[in-house]
């Protein structure tokens, strides 16, 4: 439906994505715990926002390649699965020796900076647009007709369960600070977790034959 491929599988490995503890959930917590439950909830707006801006680019920008090439297409989606692979080992590989460091922001609670903040924080992210680009083109269907449908309706979906994680983050910050910040093999657990899956997930696109 809609040229998607495998939405199940997108959909778990993105949660299990967000639930990994990053960059956005350390700044969402680090909000939450300095200037309080709102301030997190709208720096957690804020990064969807910047999402958004990821995903428009990488929707549309994807679009005009498989429009113009499906061979440039197919070497960005092997390259793609390569990255996911990556990640994965990476993820594997990294050791945490201490606790997590949540930053304070200490500054004065302007909900209308704290989200421009928010956005702007991940729009300016590299690695977030890297993902983006990786991440959506193995789930869409070779041929469909309206390809930028497709890595729309992916993007939201990603940047939606993202965004209610780092909602209920922000609301239950004082809980989900204390357990992250003193066991710091919950990150250590997940990252191992997600790493395989992301490297069982980059080898079995990068060896699917095309439809």
């Amino acid at each position: 439906m809609f040229g998607i491929e495998n939405f199940f599988t997108f959909l778990i490995t993105g949660i299990l994505l967000n639930l990994t503890p990053g960059s956005d959930t350390m700044y969402v917590l680090g909000r939450s715990m300095s200037q309080g439950k709102q301030a997190g909830v709208y720096s957690a707006l804020g990064i969807a926002l910047g999402c958004f801006v990821h995903i428009f680019l990488a929707a549309f920008g994807l679009s005009i390649i498989i429009q113009k090439s499906q061979i440039a297409f197919d070497i960005i989606k092997y390259l793609g699965a390569a990255y996911l692979v990556y990640l994965g080992i990476k993820m594997l590989l990294t050791k945490h020796k201490s606790g997590f460091e949540i930053s304070d922001t200490g500054q004065k609670t302007d909900l209308k900076k704290i989200l421009i903040s928010g956005a702007i924080t991940n729009i300016f992210n590299p690695k977030v647009a890297l993902f983006f680009i990786a991440f959506l083109p193995q789930f869409v269907q070779k041929g469909y007709d309206n390809p930028t449908l497709t890595f729309l309706i992916l993007g939201c979906t990603f940047n939606l369960t993202g965004t209610i994680w780092n909602t209920i983050l922000a609301v239950f910050s004082s809980v989900m600070t204390t357990n992250i910040k003193n066991n710091y093999y919950i990150k250590t657990w997940l990252d191992r977790f997600v790493g395989i899956v992301f490297i069982v997930l980059g080898i079995k696109l990068a060896l699917e034959k095309n439809r």
